[in-house]
């Protein structure tokens, strides 16, 4: 019943948002977005617990990579935001946030922006920075010559790094925004990265590309 009312809410709201379908369980997603796209997903807690709703995340960025995930956490504990991340979340907000708050975030997900209190992502940023370079060059070592980039995908990691969306790019570059998104797909391949935090962090030591820091919503998606 509250992922009903908070559904009719949304699409109540001045923000004009769409709802194209709401579910309880992480197996009844598949049908809704095969029968219609949806440009984001809001996903919360899972009867089965946060690992389930990691997993289902995964999921969805694997079959439907057009679709951007929001989720909102009971616990906002550094291990729990750093793996939402991870996972492929672009939008994590506190279930405690006002109504108003969450509209905002699913429309800066919408447009193609990476959604987080400053907080949030300073935990995020501060975790991966430690961890994540050492597990993506464990995984590049295994890869072997394919974890070279062409001068187009160093061009496109540049503009990621400064902050630019997909259409951004697309534009900068004089591309479509559909090449710019396999662009992405397959340095994310190459590189042993699963999402474009990830991604700004590697390119910080990536020979070859003039990676910038970014932090709070400049990194967008």
């Amino acid at each position: 019943m509250s992922y009903e009312l908070m559904a009719a809410a949304l699409q109540r709201s001045r923000y004009r948002i769409e709802i194209v379908g709401c579910i309880t369980d992480r197996f009844g997603i598949r049908p809704i977005l095969d029968k219609k796209e949806a440009s984001v997903a809001l996903i919360g807690a899972l009867k089965e617990g946060y690992k389930a709703g990691f997993d289902m995340i995964r999921e969805l960025r694997a079959s439907y990579p057009a679709t951007s995930i929001v989720m909102m956490l009971d616990s906002m504990e550094r291990s729990v935001v750093v793996e939402a991340f991870r996972a492929g979340a672009v939008g994590i907000l506190s279930r405690d946030e006002p109504f108003e708050v969450l509209c905002k975030c699913i429309q800066a997900v919408h447009q193609g922006e990476v959604w987080a209190a400053s907080n949030v992502l300073r935990l995020a940023l501060d975790a991966l920075t430690q961890t994540s370079l050492i597990h993506i060059v464990a995984r590049n070592t295994s890869k072997g010559p394919n974890t070279s980039l062409t001068r187009r995908e160093e061009d496109v990691v540049n503009l990621v790094t400064e902050g630019l969306t997909n259409r951004d790019i697309s534009r900068r570059l004089n591309l479509s925004e559909h090449t710019v998104r396999n662009y992405l797909f397959r340095i994310f391949n190459k590189l042993g990265t699963s999402n474009r935090l990830e991604l700004a962090l590697y390119a910080l030591h990536l020979p070859g590309v003039e990676g910038k820091a970014t932090s709070g919503k400049e990194l967008q998606h």
